[in-house]
């Protein structure tokens, strides 16, 4: 069922917390599909907020759809959009490329915007986090607060750019750190994800980035009852026990989606592969836990503003 969200007052949108421009006119109608659920607090979430925060913004109309994980189902939430009169449709995910790429061509009064992929068509635009950067800073959380120098990242895909930067940065801190990095092969396979998590714990890590949202909660849950250590991931965890939850990686895919409709709006969005990083201020860390030394937190928060201002890493 094609979900749609009348103009709310702001109030309970504060309680929940590349090629030439392409886009033609003004932001219309806002559509967005996910492909589980907007209630999984962290991935989903963020993008349902990022609707509202469009929708607080700039006063339109929008809609979502849930489970929209095939093409047929995809294409036919996209035909309810148009005669909706939506202009400007977000697939959340990267499952969204090949869906995109395959039907944009037959709705050119349309923007599609996803991430983690390459586009075809003049229409389409990809997101993507530049996440290497906050990758190393992760890395350098974990080697400074590993009391076994034996570290791991507990990562969905190969691909990830945060991957090289956690081992990079874990190894800047600390010259004896080993990294222990185990793939899940996808967002949300739970059960995989903790049979790696106990073969990490049995080979002696006791930090461990868990980067993938769909498993991330039970990862971090399952390593405070252990008494070790969490990097959160996507959304600021220091609420799952701000004694195991060193720190966390947020991507605050809110703002980012309502700096996208700004750029459509002005007729600015461009086609193509767009990167952000901290200097479009929607990638942080979060808080972080009181055991980590204040005089630490410090210097990385330094280091961190050095990055935004030269683009360098500290061992750059």
């Amino acid at each position: 069922m094609l979900k749609y969200l009348g103009l709310v007052p702001i109030l309970l949108l504060l309680l929940l917390g590349c090629s030439q421009a392409t886009s033609t006119g003004k932001l219309h109608k806002v559509g967005l599909l996910v492909p589980e659920t907007i209630n999984d607090q962290v991935w989903g979430t963020k993008g349902y907020k990022g609707l509202l925060k469009i929708q607080s913004e700039f006063n339109v109309d929008v809609f979502y759809k849930e489970g929209m994980d095939n093409e047929q189902a995809v294409r036919q939430a996209v035909d309810e959009f148009k005669t909706k009169g939506v202009n400007l449709v977000f697939g959340h995910g990267s499952e969204y490329e090949s869906f995109f790429n395959s039907i944009s061509k037959d709705y050119p009064d349309i923007h599609f915007v996803f991430f983690n992929g390459e586009t075809e068509n003049p229409n389409v635009t990809s997101l993507n986090f530049e996440s290497n950067a906050m990758g190393f800073f992760a890395g350098m959380v974990a080697g400074k607060m590993t009391k076994a120098n034996h570290v791991g990242i507990l990562a969905s895909f190969e691909w990830q750019p945060e991957v090289d930067g956690y081992f990079e940065g874990a190894y800047y801190q600390n010259k004896a750190v080993d990294v222990n990095i185990k793939f899940v092969e996808h967002w949300d396979d739970v059960h995989k994800a903790l049979q790696l998590l106990d073969e990490m714990i049995q080979e002696g890590v006791d930090v461990v980035y868990v980067a993938g949202d769909g498993y991330n909660v039970p990862a971090i849950e399952k390593l405070k009852a252990e008494g070790l250590f969490a990097i959160g991931y996507i959304s600021d965890q220091s609420d799952l026990g701000e004694g195991a939850v060193l720190t966390s990686t947020v991507q605050h895919v809110d703002k980012l989606y309502e700096l996208i409709a700004k750029k459509f709006n002005s007729n600015e969005l461009k086609s193509g592969t767009l990167y952000f990083d901290f200097q479009d201020d929607v990638i942080s860390l979060g808080q972080f836990s009181p055991l980590v030394e204040e005089s630490f937190v410090k210097e990385l928060e330094k280091s961190i503003e050095n990055y935004k201002k030269t683009g360098k890493l500290p061992n750059q």
